[in-house]
This record gives structure tokens, C-alpha cells and sequence, in this order.
């Protein structure tokens, strides 16, 4: 059974979806699971971009063939070696053993590596070079670290087909349509396209503002990732998120408020402060850090401009958790955030203390109000400290 769909005049999807994997890259929940996207362009040449994961590669390689027709496959471009886009390479290339394999120097150098795959079937291939297959000439524009070194992306100016790569994937499996439209993107897509980024991409904010500025002036009809959807009137739409994800500015003026709490007294100061600025008309979403993935947490950071933070002091130190989520958003480089802190400890509290050595060396990022501290469980005077703080962050906001 094959299940090649033609998403262009002779192109075609090739992938498959994987709705049994539990963490992407071992590390991220995908409760929905993942699409594997492959591409096959019917030209005068044949040309295949990129295979997929294993976990389809049955499919993938019944859809090949289905949409082949019988020709030969003339040319297979690698634009991402990671193996959930590389696993079934050796079998596309012993199938069809006279394809030429186009990558540029990294990626022969991670063929090799990978599968001691050399010689001379592989073509290496320059930036901006261009590859004539008959009516459609594609262009190969280098975008590293977007997420990985070789990554390059493929345009193709007839059809206005920009071939992302990793760019502009979404978590989820397909649900039956490849093309974002036919999904609500504020409910459906974007919070998923946005996970996706902020954790696997976020931390190459500059690297994918250079890759961006290759695309300016292409006259781009539709885009076609790895992941996720194809995309064509949300195109523009997802393009100006990457300038915004990649600029580390946020989406919206509002606040997200993250808590570690154990007995519940550091959830209530966290509830107070959240519910102080809903009133004061703030738009504020809370998270406890112990139920929520970090993953989220990392791109609700990365969605609002003011963060704040609520910690409960433990074993002298900061709640695990909080840790994390800290020393994630470090890791991903988030800067130009507002941040605010509540502690609480029963005794030596500390938590504010961790807290701000960490966040006061991110890249512009800057504390608002003065820090709340609870002893054990909040008092009248607790409170106060904590409405002013709601005011502070209020206050800036709407400044």
C-alpha cells in the first residue's frame, strides 16, 4: 500500500507519521506524535529530498516507488543528516544504485561518518550553486546551525518552493491534510511549531536570522519542512515568527508565572501575584514547574515578555525543578526579558538569591520590583509585598 500525495505539479510528499514515539530525541514529549517528511520532484530528472526515520521507512520507501512510476531515481539531495532524516539512506541508495547523492562538504563528511558512504556517486555542492533538472532549476542556500552544521535548505524558483529542512517543523503527526491551512494554526499548529523552535533551534537565534536573510527577495509559494505541515498560506505567517523567535523578542506584552511549590504555601503566593495581574488587565498564564514539561515552560518563555519566578528554598538551595527550567533558559540563550522573583523558605531562605545569580548574567535581562520573600506561609505583609510586586510588573508592561 502506498500513500505518495501530489502537493505540486509534480511533487510530491513521500513521509509517513509516528504516533508510538514517546520523546523526540529522547528528550521532548510528543504526545501527538511526529511527522517524517520526504519530497520527490518529476522533472526531466528525478530528484528526492532528503529520506526519513526508520520508523517509516517501509512506507517511505513503498511511496517512492509508487510515485516513481518506474524511473530511475536520478538525484537524491541531503539538505539534514540527522538520523530521523538520514536512517533509511542506505537502503534508498542500494534501491536505486545509479542516484547521484548531492551534499554539500559537511554533509559528505557525516555520510561518511555515519554510514562509510564515499566516492563517486556523491556530487558536493557550493553555496548558492544551482542544479538544472529539465524545467525546474533549484538553488542550495547554507543555513548552519539551523539546528545543525550541514544543514542547507533548496529553493526552486519556478514552483516557489522553498525545501526548509528542520526549519518551520512542527511537532505532531499529520492528521489526514499536509498543508497547515487545513489546521486552526493558533490552536493546533503554532504552539507545537513553537515548542519545536524554542527547544530544538532556539539556542541559534543568530544562525537562523543569517539563514532568513538568504530567503529575503525569494518569491516563496509555499514551504516544505521536515516536520509538520507543508506550508503555503500560513508561510508568511510562520516566517515572521522566526524573526521574532530568533530576535528573542516576545509575541505578546504579558507575563508567565512559574512556581516550584511543596505544600502548596509558594503555589498560593504564585496564585496571588497571577490573579493581582489579571486584574490590573495583564494576560498571564502559570505553570507549576514540577507537572509541566520543560519544554513548554521553555517556549512560554520564549512567547511573553515578563517572566516571574517562585521558588521554594531546598536543601539550602533551589527547588530541582526550578533549576532546570533556569539553567534551560541559559542554555537556550533567551535574552530581553523582564523578570520578577518570589522566595519562600521556612528557614535561611535562598531561593531568590540562586535565582537572580543566574538570570542577572542572561543578555538583557533585567528585574523588576523588589524580590517577595515568604517565611513558610505568607502573612499580611507577605502579601502586600506580593501585590506590589504585581504592580511593578504591571507597571512596566504598560509602559
Amino acid at each position: 500500500m502506498q500513500n505518495a500525495v501530489l502537493i505540486a505539479e509534480n511533487l510530491y510528499w513521500l513521509g509517513g507519521s509516528d504516533r508510538k514515539l514517546s520523546f523526540f530525541e529522547g528528550l521532548y514529549p510528543v504526545p501527538r506524535g511526529i511527522s517524517y517528511n520526504a519530497y520527490l520532484l518529476m522533472d526531466e530528472k528525478t530528484v528526492l529530498f532528503d529520506t526519513v526515520d526508520s520508523a517509516v521507512g517501509d512506507a517511505f520507501l513503498n511511496n517512492l516507488e509508487a510515485a516513481l512510476g518506474g524511473r530511475s531515481l536520478d538525484y537524491l539531495i541531503v539538505q539534514h543528516m540527522e538520523p530521523d532524516h538520514s536512517a533509511t539512506f542506505l537502503r534508498t541508495v542500494e534501491k536505486y544504485p545509479d542516484v547521484t547523492v548531492i551534499v554539500n562538504k559537511k554533509s559528505a563528511q557525516m555520510l561518511a561518518q555515519y554510514y562509510g558512504f564515499c566516492g563517486e556517486r556523491i556530487r558536493t555542492v557550493a553555496e548558492n550553486e544551482e542544479l538544472c533538472t529539465g524545467k525546474h532549476t533549484l538553488k542550495f542556500l547554507f543555513a548552519p546551525m539551523v539546528h545543525w552544521p550541514e544543514v542547507m535548505f533548496t529553493y526552486d524558483g519556478i514552483s516557489g518552493t522553498l525545501f526548509s529542512a528542520d526549519a518551520f517543523g512542527t511537532f505532531g503527526a499529520l492528521e489526514g491534510s499536509l498543508f497547515s491551512e487545513d489546521y486552526p494554526f493558533e490552536q493546533a499548529y503554532l504552539p507545537e511549531a513553537r515548542r519545536y523552535y524554542t527547544n530544538i533551534v532556539g539556542k541559534y537565534g543568530v544562525q537562523v536570522q543569517a539563514a532568513l536573510k538568504k530567503t529575503e527577495g525569494l518569491s516563496i509559494e509555499r514551504i516544505c519542512p521536515l516536520h509538520g505541515p507543508v506550508l503555503r498560506k500560513d508561510a508568511a505567517k510562520m516566517v515572521e515568527k522566526y524573526r521574532l523567535w530568533s530576535g528573542y523578542q516576545p509575541e505578546e506584552k504579558g507575563a508567565a508565572v512559574f512556581y516550584a511549590s511543596i505544600y502548596g504555601h509558594t503555589q498560593s503566593a504564585a496564585e496571588l501575584l497571577a490573579s493581582a495581574l489579571a486584574q490590573k488587565g495583564i494576560s498571564v498564564c502559570v505553570y507549576d514547574v514540577s507537572v509541566t514539561d520543560c519544554s513548554e515552560l521553555l517556549a512560554q518563555a520564549f512567547r511573553v515578555s515578563h517572566l516571574a519566578f517562585a521558588s521554594v528554598t531546598y536543601n539550602g538551595g533551589l527547588f530541582p525543578k526550578m533549576e532546570t527550567l533556569i539553567n534551560d533558559l541559559k542554555a537556550h540563550g533567551l535574552r530581553g526579558r523582564t523578570y520578577a522573583l518570589i522566595e519562600n523558605g521556612s528557614w535561611a531562605p535562598a531561593a531568590g538569591k540562586i535565582m537572580a545569580e543566574t538570570l542577572s548574567t542572561m543578555k538583557e535581562f533585567t528585574q523588576v520590583g523588589e524580590t517577595a520573600t515568604l517565611l513558610s506561609a505568607g502573612k499580611q505583609e507577605q502579601e502586600q509585598a506580593i501585590l506590589a510586586l504585581a504592580e511593578a510588573i504591571a507597571n512596566d508592561i504598560k509602559k
